[in-house]
């Protein structure tokens, strides 16, 4: 008796539905945060233009998975706005820091540290619906990731000045206690 030819079907094709945003909205905010930082830095160490780094940071970093573990998604939205904004109003930005930082040079300052204020400034000047508080501890938690000595306690003191000078309202309110 001859063998049977082994008939195969093609086997059904699975789609995988599309990732979930990892963690809450909160912690996406703050991801985009650290993320916008470390764009910044790369931006002005490597001269690449903030679309080129967007772009980069959205295919290849944003939510991705690391050895086998998914880490929160960032809020790519407030990312990309954060990374646009604190580039191309740099020449607002810097200012505003310099008046807040009393003795100390911005252009002496490591570059991670100016890339926290710039990004931290810009959220401040930009007056979205983010209390200023949280926006000040975010980047002083960002700090914290890189640096353990008095750094964040700078990038504190910075951004509660920043905060005085673009937001009086807002920190006139809270002391108020209307906050």
């Amino acid at each position: 008796m001859a063998p049977r030819k082994k008939v195969t079907t093609p086997a059904p094709e699975v789609k995988l539905p599309p990732p979930k945003r990892a963690g809450s909205a909160k912690a996406r905010r703050s991801v985009a945060r650290l993320n916008a930082v470390q764009a910044l830095y790369q931006i002005e160490l490597t001269s690449s233009s903030p679309e080129v780094i967007i772009t980069e940071y959205a295919n290849y970093r944003l939510g991705q998975e690391l050895d086998g573990d998914r880490y929160v998604s960032a809020d790519g939205e407030l990312f990309a706005a954060i990374v646009r904004g604190a580039s191309s109003r740099q020449h607002e930005i810097d200012p505003v820091l310099t008046q807040a930082l009393d003795r100390q040079h911005l252009d002496r300052l490591e570059l991670l540290l100016r890339a926290i204020l710039r990004a931290g400034a810009w959220e401040l000047l930009a007056g979205g619906d983010t209390a200023a508080r949280i926006v000040i501890n975010d980047y002083i938690d960002v700090a914290h990731g890189f640096f353990a000595g008095r750094e964040p306690g700078m990038i504190n003191g910075v951004l509660d000045k920043v905060a005085r000078i673009v937001r009086p309202d807002e920190l006139a309110a809270r002391t108020n206690g209307q906050d």
